[in-house]
């Protein structure tokens, strides 16, 4: 194809939530622009705003309402005249989907109307989702079955990882085996690690020696942020002269909860909550002063953080079968523990009392599941291109 295609992106998140889909939503918009004309289309919050010409391509905004005792905000796209009007107006080549909710929807309606392609990326267990919010098996079913009746409509869906798509395909029963497409990060590996370990260092006083863990990513109990809690409890007490210092980065709706969780269990010594970080080079110094990356998520489908985490050569330690956990092999280039706070604690320790097996998984983990988004994003234009051909034809 000779000339510009020009992409439409939908997402029902954007900045200024800045949570995993959004951050792959923003670097697959960056990368694409150097190959196409790309538009995002997302929701407008009235809460809280965004300047949007801060960033290098086109965004569509969309009128949203805030979800009680959630983070996010619903798009009401069917509602918003002047957001039909817009997208409307543009001749777009192909659409990409990145979550299945009401501006999803109206991507893939969209490519119907227009004859074009619609692409789509499953990035959560949304069945995990509902079950939580609804207590009911039957109700989630439903529910997932109605996201599942748009994912099989588009031309074609992407999972992030084999795990992902398995889940989809036997649990959820999306029409055939989805395609693998993983994340990546634009984080690049830090270059003078004596700055990055004297920063971390000097602004949380911690010894050049001790031990520090680290979690990035939204404050929320989804992510089992209080087992880690529940984790290092024990190993403070199975050990009480092993020194360690544990780094929540990120902020969410259950911030208060978790300070005062770590104050009941009188860890507030060793647990410090950091806030929310934006900077992505500094971002980088706590991944690069972390020896050890906690993440026991067993509702993350493919987290961005675990890959920026083998950027810097820092293991991750996951839950035995969860999707998180679905690139990694066990004490290769990664660390698996069972799904206990007993099992995750002694996991910890053993692993960095095991200096030659962690110098073995952190090179792994760096060498096996550090990707680039710049190389991942030629192959995203590719596929894009070799799907439009096949729609027309």
């Amino acid at each position: 194809m000779n000339k510009k295609i020009t992409i439409g992106i939908f997402n029902d998140s954007f900045f200024p939530m800045a949570d995993g889909v959004t951050m792959v939503v923003d670097n697959y918009a960056i990368r694409l622009t150097k190959y196409a004309n790309v538009i995002v289309f997302v929701p407008e919050y009235s809460n809280k705003k965004f300047n949007d010409k801060t960033l290098s391509y086109k965004v569509v905004r969309c009128n949203s309402l805030k979800v009680p005792f959630l983070d996010y905000s619903l798009a009401i796209p069917k509602y918003d005249k002047h957001f039909s009007k817009i997208l409307d107006q543009y001749k777009l080549d192909i659409v990409h989907v990145h979550s299945p909710f009401t501006i999803g929807k109206a991507g893939l309606d969209y490519a119907k109307k227009h004859d074009i392609p619609c692409v789509a990326t499953m990035h959560s267990q949304f069945k995990l989702d509902f079950l939580r919010a609804v207590k009911s098996e039957k109700i989630a079913t439903i529910l997932t079955n109605r996201l599942i009746k748009l994912f099989n409509e588009c031309d074609e869906c992407w999972a992030v990882n084999s795990e992902v798509a398995r889940i989809y395909y036997e649990d959820y029963h999306y029409k055939q085996m989805p395609k693998v497409m993983n994340n990546a990060t634009e984080m690049l590996p830090v270059n003078d690690k004596k700055i990055a370990e004297d920063y971390i260092n000097k602004k949380y006083n911690i010894e050049p020696n001790e031990k520090v863990f680290l979690f990035v990513g939204r404050i929320n109990k989804l992510k089992n942020i209080f087992f880690i809690v529940d984790s290092l409890k024990i190993l403070k007490e199975k050990h009480p002269n092993f020194n360690f210092k544990m780094l929540f980065v990120g902020s969410g709706q259950d911030e208060k909860k978790l300070k005062k969780y770590i104050n009941e269990n009188n860890l507030q010594k060793s647990i410090i909550m950091c806030g929310k970080i934006t900077d992505r080079k500094i971002l980088a110094y706590y991944y690069h002063r972390a020896d050890l990356f906690l993440f026991p998520s067993v509702y993350d489908a493919s987290s961005i953080v675990q890959i920026e985490a083998a950027s810097q050569k820092t293991p991750t330690i996951f839950i035995e079968n969860t999707a998180t956990s679905a690139t990694v092999t066990n004490n290769i280039n990664g660390f698996i523990s069972a799904p206990t706070k007993e099992d995750f604690s002694s996991k910890i320790y053993e692993v960095i009392n095991d200096k030659k097996l962690y110098n073995k998984v952190k090179e792994n983990a760096y060498k096996d599941l550090y990707k680039t988004w710049d190389d991942t994003i030629e192959k995203v234009y590719n596929s894009y291109i070799q799907i439009i051909k096949n729609k027309k034809k």
